[in-house]
């Protein structure tokens, strides 16, 4: 889907609320953390905003994966939002930025509702809505949000230090070496495989991604070698027991979407381990599996996903003198 037009508010300091945790984090990577009003209840990073207003609730109540993924079902099917947003605070703050998305339904307040707060408003904020389904359409994402907030150079700054550091990283990865295949596992109760952006992560850094592998867009070829960039996967889908254990993985990364470190470990505790089918996975056996806090680095397509792909490609490649500081994994024999 196209990005919803936006204007420049005539204000060089707008206020600008976030209902979405990678554009805060983008707006605060970008100096643009002053002008952030009001956020979402998940919008957690960086630390320095947690004083800010919350004017949006989750309805879901929580509960073990299966659970959790029965009640976004049936929320979906009845066409009940997932999200309650507080309309009188956002009307109260008069922000004239409203940055959300139109991607995924599970992650946010959904675009109508926003669009319809604010053209209530009597004076109505620019709705930016992000809808990336790469990587580099996040990095596009940076520099929309700085057009949109008044800091457009200081967002194409950001981009061309992201860029550095994506391709620096790439720099470490052999093509001379039998690629592993890799399954990122975003839900495991259902399994779920990762979409989007990471399956580009997963094959840049040396892998494949083959239960949900990125395909060349049109006129790209094969879409090899500097042309990886234009190779896109779909979005997450799930999977049955017997396609993973069909692809037999030589590397797992566990990274459930909203969860914690702490949260997805006890997910592969209470769904996976123990399970016949899961102790003969050729990744288990060698113990070439890794959980990894997932909520912070893969999920949010924003300027962390340079941090996941870091510690990718040090993990596949066998360098860990590039994976960054303190990076939330546990890894190992799991």
């Amino acid at each position: 889907m196209p990005a919803m037009a936006t204007r420049i508010p005539e204000t060089t300091s707008p206020r600008v609320i976030s209902l979405l945790p990678s554009a805060t984090e983008i707006l605060c990577l970008i100096g643009g953390a002053s002008r952030l009003v009001a956020r979402s209840h998940e919008c957690d990073f960086p630390n320095g905003i947690a004083d800010r207003p919350v004017v949006t609730a989750s309805r879901l109540t929580g509960g073990a994966s299966a659970q959790v993924d029965r009640d976004v079902r049936a929320a979906l099917v009845d066409g009940d939002s997932l999200y309650r947003l507080d309309a009188a605070r956002v009307q109260a703050l008069a922000p004239d930025v409203i940055l959300t998305q139109d991607l995924c339904r599970v992650c946010s307040i959904d675009l109508d509702a926003v669009r319809g707060l604010a053209s209530s408003m009597d004076l109505a904020p620019a709705v930016v809505s992000l809808n990336p389904g790469s990587f580099e359409d996040v990095l596009d994402d940076v520099v929309r949000v700085g057009e949109a907030v008044g800091l457009a150079e200081e967002a194409r700054r950001a981009v061309i230090a992201l860029r550095e550091r994506f391709f620096r990283a790439a720099d470490h990865v052999t093509p001379y070496v039998a690629e592993p295949s890799v399954v990122v596992l975003e839900w495991t109760d259902p399994l779920f495989v990762a979409g989007h952006w990471t399956p580009q992560l997963v094959e840049r850094a040396g892998g494949s991604h083959p239960l949900n592998p990125t395909e060349a867009m049109e006129g790209a070829g094969a879409g090899a070698g500097g042309q990886m960039a234009h190779r896109r996967a779909g979005a997450s889908r799930e999977v049955s027991v017997e396609e993973l254990v069909g692809v037999a993985p030589d590397a797992i990364v566990v990274a459930p979407c909203g969860l914690t470190l702490d949260e997805a470990v006890a997910a592969l505790e209470r769904d996976l381990r123990g399970r016949s089918w899961w102790d003969e996975l050729p990744a288990v056996r060698a113990g070439r599996v890794a959980v990894v806090d997932g909520n912070a680095m893969f999920s949010r397509p924003g300027p962390r996903l340079v941090d996941g792909y870091e510690w990718l490609v040090s993990w596949l490649n066998d360098r860990p003198e590039l994976c960054p500081p303190e990076f939330p994994v546990v890894s190992g024999a799991l």
